[in-house]
C-alpha cells in the first residue's frame, strides 16, 4: 500500500506547498464558478482571447516599475479592462461581432506583449517562460491576498446578484426586455474574470490561467443540467483537482502549472466517457 503520510502530509512541512495549495483553492473556486458563466454563454474562446491580452500590461509595468506583484497586477489590469473596452467599442463603431473584435485584439496584444517582454530580456534579466506559465510554488504572500481579495469579491458577487447572472446569463434578451441593464452585468462579469486571470497569473501564466476556469466547468456541465448544482460542482472540482494536481506536480518532480491544468483535464477525460447525463456511456 502507498504510505499516504509520505504522499500527502510529508509535503505539507513546506511552507512553499502550503501556499500553493491556499492558491489553488481560492482560484479554483472562483474560476470554476466564472467559467461555468464563460461556457454557458459560449464564450470560451474569449476569455482565452482576455487571458492572452494581459500580456503587454504586464510586459510594460516589468519595464517601468519592476517585478512587484502590484506593479505586475496593475499593468495586466489594465491591460485587460483595454482589451474589454476595445472591443466594445468595435462592435459598436463597426460591422465587427464581439467574438471577431475578441480575435483580432487578442492576437494584437499577445504579439505586442511578447515583442515587449522580449526586448525586455536586453535591459533587465526577465524570462518570457515565467509570463507565459507562471509559478505556482513561488507565490508570496502578497500573492495569497490579492488572491483571497478576488475570489472573495467573485463570491459576494455570485451571491448578491445570483438572479441577474442566471437571467443575462441564460436569456439575455429577456432579461434586457424587461427593462434591466444587461450591459452593466455583462460587462461587470468580464470584468470579474479579468481579475481572476490576473490573480492566476503567478501561479499559471497567461497560457494555462484559463484552465482552472473552463476544464471544471466544462466537467461539471456534463454531470448536471440545473446551473446550481453545476456552479457547486465546477467550484469543488476547481479545488480539488488543482490541490490533487499541486501534489502530483511535488511526487513526479514537473512544473506544477502543467500539472495541475492536467489533473483537470484527466477528471473531463473521465467525465466524458462515464458521466450519466451526457458521456459516451450513455450515448
Amino acid at each position: 500500500m502507498p504510505d499516504l503520510h509520505a504522499l500527502f502530509v510529508e509535503p505539507l512541512q513546506y511552507q512553499f506547498m502550503l501556499r500553493g495549495l491556499l492558491i489553488s483553492a481560492m482560484l479554483g473556486i472562483s474560476g470554476g464558478m466564472l467559467g461555468c458563466v464563460l461556457i454557458q454563454r459560449r464564450m470560451a474562446l474569449m476569455g482565452d482571447a482576455l487571458a492572452h491580452s494581459l500580456l503587454p500590461g504586464m510586459g510594460i509595468a516589468y519595464l517601468l516599475f519592476g517585478a512587484g506583484v502590484w506593479a505586475l497586477f496593475g499593468g495586466a489590469l489594465v491591460a485587460g479592462l483595454l482589451a474589454v473596452v476595445g472591443t466594445s467599442l468595435l462592435g459598436r463603431l463597426t460591422r465587427l461581432k464581439e467574438d471577431a473584435a475578441f480575435g483580432a485584439l487578442f492576437i494584437l496584444f499577445f504579439a505586442v506583449g511578447v515583442a515587449i517582454v522580449s526586448m525586455a530580456r536586453t535591459r533587465v534579466r526577465v524570462d518570457l517562460l515565467h509570463f507565459l506559465f507562471g509559478s505556482i510554488l513561488g507565490v508570496s504572500s502578497l500573492d495569497l491576498w490579492l488572491a483571497w481579495a478576488v475570489s472573495t469579491a467573485t463570491l459576494v458577487a455570485f451571491a448578491l446578484f445570483y438572479r441577474h447572472i442566471l437571467l443575462e446569463t441564460f436569456d439575455a434578451g429577456f432579461y434586457r426586455a424587461t427593462g434591466r441593464r444587461g450591459d452593466i452585468v455583462h460587462y461587470g462579469l468580464l470584468a470579474l474574470v479579468v481579475l481572476n486571470l490576473v490573480a492566476a497569473l503567478q501561479a499559471l501564466g497567461v497560457v494555462l490561467a484559463l484552465g482552472v476556469f473552463l476544464l471544471p466547468a466544462a466537467t461539471a456541465t456534463l454531470w448536471f443540467a440545473r446551473w446550481g448544482r453545476t456552479l457547486a460542482l465546477s467550484a469543488a472540482l476547481g479545488v480539488v483537482g488543482s490541490c490533487l494536481g499541486l501534489f502530483a506536480s511535488y511526487w513526479l518532480h514537473i512544473p506544477s502549472g502543467p500539472a495541475i491544468v492536467a489533473m483537470l483535464g484527466v477528471f473531463f477525460v473521465v467525465s466524458v466517457v462515464v458521466a450519466p447525463r451526457s458521456g459516451l456511456r450513455k450515448r
